[in-house]
């Protein structure tokens, strides 16, 4: 039941603010000029519905694009992240190794 009255009271709080503000001209001129852009676009759109098919197509392949990058970066730092968990190993390795041919070779002589 409170759900309800929270939505309820928001979309009145909502038309409230958007009826307070058309009391101000510049915005009330903007709101009637960027409405008329918008109707005159819904009415290209519907009459060439290919070409919003096209747009909307190259849209999802830029995102597939994207998504695809992100992905390939992604496992790219991973990867790397990987090598430099190694590294220590690595260097630990190296030094004892070189430690090991210092000794052998003191001993040695």
């Amino acid at each position: 039941m409170s759900e309800s009255k929270l939505f309820k009271s928001i979309v009145i709080g909502a038309l409230t603010g958007a009826i307070i503000s058309m009391f101000d001209r510049k915005t009330r001129e903007h709101t009637i000029e960027m409405s008329k852009k918008v109707k005159d676009t819904v009415i290209y759109y519907a009459k060439n519905k290919d070409e919003l098919q096209h747009i909307i197509e190259e849209k999802l392949d830029e995102v597939q694009e994207l998504y695809d990058n992100a992905s390939d970066n992604i496992n790219t730092i991973v990867h790397k992240i990987e090598e430099v968990k190694e590294l220590p190993n690595t260097i630990q390795n190296i030094v004892s190794d070189t430690k090991n041919a210092f000794t052998n070779n003191v001993i040695e002589k």
